[in-house]
């Protein structure tokens, strides 16, 4: 188990980095765990102590900035403390400190040590710090040294110490099962199906909607002023360098995109056999092979599942390539079978059970004439990728004599896009909105953050796959706005709140009656609404008259009762009328994958549940007045 916990620990690069990844998400947790609640005076020096250690105003300070650092080189901007604190960095890194402590003393109390032949094996077998040959580089440890600020004794240190954690969270959580309750419960969630009855009650049905004075509308836009407030508006330019965008594809010699087709035509364009797979479980090896024997004497493979009480929903599991059967014997026996053959009995990971494959989908791989196109582009992608560094070195220079990028961007033979006027949301002043920006979110929050005439960071796009430039050319702040200027908007804003008022209250009613035991259609045509079916609606499925907020509610609302939940269109009324689920079949590489995902969560929990009771056991106190000398903050 400890070496195991070892090789594990081996794989993240830095004994920092590895903490960070292990406990990243029980440390935002614990972000919010309540620091304020136990800030005390303490030694001056001292930030926190848990336990009989002591947390440095020093350690504190390094740890802080290098998180700051952390996310610059993230979000590809300048990251204030002020900013920092406003997202609750200063927070978030003393709680890691403090449950790193807590880890650490709990460590050396039960023991736990790691030698340095360990240690050693772990860096020699971490592959970022192997080079091509895949032997240990003393270069790329160096760098790595380098760029983390750490000496070597340091280094070796913090693997020690993370190898030692990683071992204390596996004790805990080595040993965590999921119950079959709870896959079953993740089974249905995602498997469910209902039916309902619904019905649109269209906005039309609110009757006529007498014009209001202008005394109404005002006092309608006073107590909601900030809602017609302007918001900031920006205008600015962004400059794409994607290996896509300067790829050439026309420049791609036919030999040149046969050669990569024949290099990736199995995995890329080819698709695995399939086989629809039936299966009847036995409780004991000997009842399956009597089934058997009935089967090879003329009984039908269905007439013994209904012997077993198997309806035909349940006897076929479904179709699956040979990766989607997680059970290693069924697999193989069912790989194994020609079409419409019934198997020996099979033991199973979950019981003994017969087999049938009754329809078999051949492997079938694409010809290059039908994806030639898509080789030939990925070529050019490809010889395109290599130009990238050089022509990003280029525009710098260009950046750096401050050139305006639509100058630059000409130079280049590259496209400019001009950006707004746009708010934070992408919305423009008219009610439409601009199009998704290259490099999606990160180029929308710089835009917003940077200021006209300051030369920003390029945004690298992640894997490689080239870098955004962004400027801001004007700002429109944001103000308040007359009633003279948004009369329109807040009249269409008040007739909506009466359309959508008085259709809730006509779907109350309707509810109501349903519940009372009335018939759905009866219901319906008696509100002049025209009833309709939704079968086979799945949880995370909508339709063009059921939206993802009625979908969920018709999730949330027992069978054989009503509801109602507001659309674009008015309202919808919907009665439920039965909820099934297909039998969890435990042998799928799907149900491996939500099990594991459980395991996840209940690992984490309880990892949670456990530094919370160190920390109580051990004692914190935080010193206040330290902890904002050593972020930098003021006092109030």
């Amino acid at each position: 188990m400890m070496m195991q916990g070892i090789r594990k620990a081996g794989q993240s690069l830095i004994g920092k980095l590895v903490v960070f990844v292990m406990f990243g998400f029980l440390i935002l947790s614990f972000a919010i765990w309540g620091v304020g609640d136990i800030f005390r005076g303490y030694g001056r020096n001292a930030v926190a102590t848990v336990g009989k250690s002591e947390i440095g105003i020093e350690q504190l300070r390094t740890a802080y900035q290098n998180e700051i650092q952390n996310l610059t080189r993230q979000q590809r901007r300048q990251i204030t403390p002020d900013m920092a604190r406003a997202l609750g960095l200063d927070q978030r890194v003393l709680s890691r400190l403090v449950t790193e402590a807590a880890l650490d003393q709990t460590a050396t109390r039960l023991g736990l040590a790691v030698s340095d032949d360990t240690v050693r094996d772990v860096l020699f077998n971490d592959p970022n710090l192997k080079n091509s040959a895949g032997q240990f580089d003393r270069a790329r440890f160096t760098e790595l040294l380098r760029m983390t600020g750490l000496t070597e004794q340091a280094f070796v240190q913090e693997q020690r110490t993370a190898i030692m954690r990683r071992e204390l969270a596996e004790m805990i959580t080595g040993a965590v099962t999921v119950p079959v309750a709870l896959q079953e419960i993740g089974h249905r969630l995602r498997h469910e199906r209902r039916a309902v009855d619904y019905a649109v009650i269209p906005a039309s049905a609110a009757g006529e909607i007498a014009a209001p004075g202008e005394d109404v509308l005002k006092r309608f836009f006073e107590e909601r002023k900030v809602a017609f407030r302007a918001p900031e508006y920006r205008t600015g330019n962004v400059l794409a360098l994607t290996a896509a965008g300067i790829a050439d594809p026309a420049k791609v010699s036919e030999a040149d995109a046969r050669a990569r087709y024949e290099e990736i035509k199995t995995q890329r364009f080819g698709s695995p056999e399939r086989r629809t797979l039936q299966q009847i479980s036995f409780p004991t090896m000997e009842e399956a092979r009597a089934a058997k024997a009935r089967i090879d004497a003329g009984e039908t493979f269905e007439a013994v599942a209904q012997s077993r009480n198997v309806g035909d929903a349940e006897l076929t599991l479904g179709t699956f390539a040979r990766e989607g059967l997680f059970d290693a014997a069924v697999r193989d026996a069912a790989f194994a079978l020609n079409q419409g053959v019934v198997s020996e009995p099979v033991q199973g990971n979950f019981g003994v059970v017969l087999l049938r494959v009754p329809t078999i989908e051949p492997a079938r791989v694409k010809p290059f004439e039908e994806v030639a196109d898509e080789v030939r582009r990925e070529v050019a992608t490809s010889r395109a990728a290599a130009q990238i560094t050089e022509l990003h070195d280029k525009i710098e220079d260009q950046r750096a004599s401050a050139r305006p990028l639509p100058e630059i961007a000409k130079e280049f033979g590259l496209a400019i896009r001009a950006i707004g006027a746009v708010d934070a949301g992408m919305g423009k002043p008219d009610g439409s909105r601009e199009q998704p920006l290259p490099g999606g979110n990160a180029t929308q929050t710089a835009l917003f953050a940077a200021d006209i005439g300051i030369d920003s960071e390029a945004i690298r796009l992640p894997n490689n796959g080239g870098y955004v430039w962004y400027e801001v050319t004007k700002i429109d702040p944001p103000r308040e706005r007359s009633f003279d200027e948004v009369k329109a908007e807040v009249e269409a804003q008040w007739r909506a709140d009466e359309i959508a008022q008085r259709l809730s209250t006509k779907a109350r009613e309707l509810v109501t009656r349903l519940d009372g035991g009335e018939a759905f259609a009866a219901v319906a045509a008696s509100a002049g609404l025209t009833a309709q079916k939704a079968e086979n609606l799945g949880r995370q499925e909508q339709q063009a008259a059921l939206p993802a907020n009625v979908v969920n509610l018709v999730f949330g609302t027992p069978v054989g009762k009503s509801a109602s939940a507001a659309t674009e269109q008015g309202r919808i009324l919907f009665r439920v009328e039965s909820a099934t689920v297909p039998p969890y079949v435990r042998t799928t590489e799907e149900a491996e994958s939500v099990v594991n995902l459980l395991r996840t969560g209940l690992s984490e929990d309880l990892l949670q549940q456990y530094v919370a009771k160190l920390q109580n056991e051990l004692g914190v106190s935080i010193n206040e007045a330290a902890f904002r000398n050593a972020t930098g903050a003021t006092q109030n």
